[in-house]
């Protein structure tokens, strides 16, 4: 490098050094290499957050965000001021953002290859495999045919083979991770679609990258024409060494990580240090260094904690602030203002028009010769057709071997970005399977019914392995022992699903054991919750079925009371959003969990329990014959408790349950502050407690007791000399009883209703959980707690 030069003669740039002496000394921090690269990443990270949030609406992925951010960034629209260019983003700092950029492209292909599952791909079937060859192949000779027409117009001077290639690929690619996102946001992860899709794209990714090492191969055959058979080779026997070799070590680090205990340091520095080993070789092999990555990926097992631990390790840091730098770096090389001309806005067309119709087409047509509805195929097409990252990746490299030129680098990241925009809204339109008709013999959905021999249905949602002991022994207590038959249980996890790589993972792990049902025949041994519901279905001989939902939080709810609806659920029981400590105080999980609660109990087709857990039975399954509680009713008049009550007589037929049921009574022209007052002869009220002191004089297990209470001090005692049981159940809501409410108009938990709160507050000392029961009613109110605060206000002010 030139270091002088006269006058009037290009001069090439020092090297920037590391880290500035400071303003003070008369340093300018963007004349060095780390403020520019924290400002520039900065920069980045602000403006595809942003871009990300303004899209939410449009429910598109966040790549979407990223691609366009990149843009923004470049020369197609800030970089148009030179200015901007030589201050933010200098040509001496695009090495060392190329650099941070290509490092965290490695680890993300390392995810990548994490994410992808040999095993399942081999018992993919034929379907599968149809789908996703139809898919390349009718695109890959579409982008054959667009090549010819581009090196005849404007990429003149290219090589020939290599630029056929390169197109053949770019155009046949599906972005798995974005398809993932993308069923995931439309809820169609569950469905037949989403499981032909995701299972085809993982088949088509894995093609995609054999077909792009066979592209950069043949990219690099200036000197000789055995250069790319070279490379070939020196590739497959990469990747047959590592395949004998990596396994064997990988699966001993496994053996050795056990879940719910931390990973060993050394295993995890081990990989990552195989990891960037991987890349040095494929890079020196002439076939970039992200194939090392992903090859090393593939090959760590897919079950156990290692996997986990390193997902968890990476991730964040690659996803969140290495990976959107590879973005503004494709930004910095796209300029669309070579977009110009009516020839070249027609050749933009071609090459979108060829895109689509070759994915679309053939799927679609695949799917139809495999007796897929047209609806569903033309879905399968749409989704098929979806670019993202690794349609980036392959144009980057295309474009650094000279294979691409300016104008066809920015056409195919405009067609990478319209044909993932239009997925969304697309699919949306042509395929809508959350838009069922409504159950309408759909009958049994309380748990309160005049026939008690009809079988009752419960779902029992839990976030994770800490809900559930305690709701198997609910399962438990909630039969007699005559009563196999009469009770199915389908017990529903709930999983959320992010931008992280781990998301993805966790679709797989999932698709292993079958959506949306768990398969016994092909399972994770680690998997300690399939473990305990068979366990838990062995020794009940009960019917329980365990499920997944899969969705973002903000639809968690939908997916809850959508299965609901389709199962002919009778209740649907949440967990609490706080859970217990060792001090026996309540700690909050997540608030998110609190958003869920509420929104079910808005929109649930049938009943709602909310278990407020302190332990019921302990940390293990109580079995049928050493089941022993006490369980107190709450009973203060209207729909829901009247709902507890009726849940708390079919667990009194347990042998090994005493039931107490507390009537609490108000004199009547009574008011006194915090107490609601009303007429308390409803007749529903009492043609339930007639039935039930019926029960009373033939079931000793039965107990019936009334309290009169004048204030709040006297319901609180009341209550306090109760708590001695196992768990209350009471109603959420008192909305046409005289009872008396100690009512907390700022109650931190509305979900719980007054009397929940009251037990679920620190203020009250018990060591007995709380299910708090809504009734359905054809149409709840979505504040009723509210509405009752307000009564009371009115009352107060007349």
């Amino acid at each position: 490098m030139a270091t002088n030069s006269s006058a009037g003669h290009d001069v090439c740039p020092s090297p920037m050094k590391s880290v500035s002496n400071g303003i003070f000394q008369g340093d300018n921090p963007l004349h060095f290499a780390l403020p520019l690269a924290i400002l520039q990443i900065c920069l980045v990270l602000l403006v595809t957050r942003i871009l990300a949030y303004l899209f939410r609406p449009l429910r598109q992925p966040r790549v979407i965000a990223e691609i366009i951010g990149g843009i923004l960034l470049g020369p197609s629209a800030l970089g148009r001021s030179k200015s901007y260019l030589k201050a933010v983003f200098p040509s001496q700092s695009l090495t060392v953002l190329d650099t941070l950029a290509n490092l965290g492209l490695l680890f993300f292909l390392f995810l990548a290859g994490l994410e992808l599952d040999p095993k399942s791909l081999c018992r993919s079937g034929k379907k599968v495999f149809g789908i996703a060859m139809a898919g390349i192949s009718l695109p890959f000779a579409l982008g054959i045919g667009t090549s010819l027409v581009l090196r005849a117009t404007i990429a003149k001077g290219v090589d020939g083979t290599s630029f056929l290639v390169f197109m053949g690929v770019a155009l046949s690619i599906t972005a798995f991770p974005v398809l993932a996102r993308i069923l995931a946001e439309l809820k169609l992860l569950t469905t037949d679609v989403g499981r032909l899709a995701m299972s085809a794209a993982a088949v088509n990714d894995v093609a995609a990258w054999i077909l792009l090492a066979l592209a950069i191969s043949l990219s690099g055959s200036k000197q000789s024409p055995m250069v790319p058979f070279w490379v070939l080779l020196c590739g497959c026997g990469f990747v047959f060494c590592a395949s004998f070799i990596l396994p064997p070590i990988f699966k001993w680090m496994a053996r050795r990580c056990h879940e719910g205990e931390p990973v060993d340091e050394m295993y995890i520095c081990s990989t990552f240090a195989v990891v960037l080993a991987a890349g040095v070789v494929t890079d020196a092999i002439g076939i970039h260094a992200m194939f090392g990555a992903f090859v090393v990926g593939i090959l760590v097992p897919k079950e156990g904690a290692f996997a986990g631990a390193l997902l968890e390790k990476v991730e964040d840091l690659v996803s969140g602030l290495f990976l959107p730098l590879y973005f503004v770096s494709s930004g910095l090389k796209t300029n669309v203002a070579t977009i110009q001309g009516l020839q070249s806005w027609a050749l933009l067309v071609l090459v979108i028009f060829n895109a689509c119709i070759g994915k679309i087409v053939g799927t679609a047509a695949v799917s139809l010769s495999f007796k897929v509805p047209l609806r569903e195929a033309l879905a399968l097409g749409f989704l098929m057709n979806s670019k993202g990252l690794v349609e980036l990746i392959v144009l980057n490299i295309g474009k650094d071997r000279k294979v691409l030129n300016e104008q066809t680098f920015a056409i195919m990241v405009l067609m990478a970005l319209f044909t993932t925009f239009i997925t969304t809204p697309i699919v949306v339109a042509v395929y809508k399977p959350a838009k069922r008709a409504r159950i309408t013999d759909y009958m049994q959905r309380t748990i309160s019914r005049k026939n008690t021999n009809t079988e009752l249905r419960i779902m029992a949602c839990f976030h994770g392995a800490r809900n559930i002991p305690s709701m198997i022994n609910l399962f438990e207590a909630s039969r007699g022992t005559n009563r196999h038959g009469e009770l199915c249980i389908y017990a529903m996890h709930l999983m959320e699903f992010s931008e992280r790589s781990s998301a993805i993972m966790m679709v797989h792990k999932v698709r292993r054991n079958g959506l949306p049902f768990w398969n016994k025949g092909v399972r994770s041994e680690s998997n300690q919750i399939v473990v305990a519901f068979e366990a838990f279905q062995q020794l009940s001989q009960m019917s329980v079925r365990p499920m997944t939902s899969i969705s973002s939080i903000s639809d968690m709810h939908e997916d809850i009371c959508s299965t609901a609806e389709r199962k002919r659920i009778a209740i649907i029981i949440l967990p609490f959003h706080k859970h217990q400590r060792m001090d026996g105080s309540l700690e909050t999980t997540r608030t998110d969990f609190q958003w869920v609660n509420r929104r079910v109990l808005e929109n649930a087709p049938c009943s709602v329990g909310i278990l407020v857990d302190r332990g019921l039975g302990g940390a293990t399954h109580v079995s049928a014959s050493n089941v022993s509680y006490f369980i107190t009713v709450l009973f203060f008049g209207g729909h829901d408790d009247r709902e507890a009550l009726g849940y708390g007589v079919r667990m009194a037929e347990h042998p090994g349950i005493n039931l107490m049921v507390i009537r609490f009574l108000v004199q009547h022209d009574t008011t006194v502050e915090g107490i609601e007052v009303v007429n308390g002869n409803s007749t529903p009220d009492e043609d339930c407690l007639s039935e039930l002191k019926q029960k009373t004089n033939k079931d000793g297990s039965i107990k019936y007791e009334e309290k009169v209470v004048r204030s709040t001090a006297e319901t609180i005692a009341a209550i306090r000399e109760a708590s001695f049981c196992n768990l209350f159940l009471v109603g959420r809501a008192s909305d046409e009883s005289g009872i008396p409410l100690p009512l907390d108009r700022r109650s931190e938990c509305p979900e719980l209703g007054p009397l929940g709160n009251l037990l679920a507050s620190t203020e009250f000392s018990t060591a007995a959980s709380v299910l708090v029961i809504q009734q359905y009613r054809g149409s709840v109110s979505p504040n009723l707690a509210l509405d009752q605060e307000e009564r009371l206000t009115e009352s107060e002010s007349n």
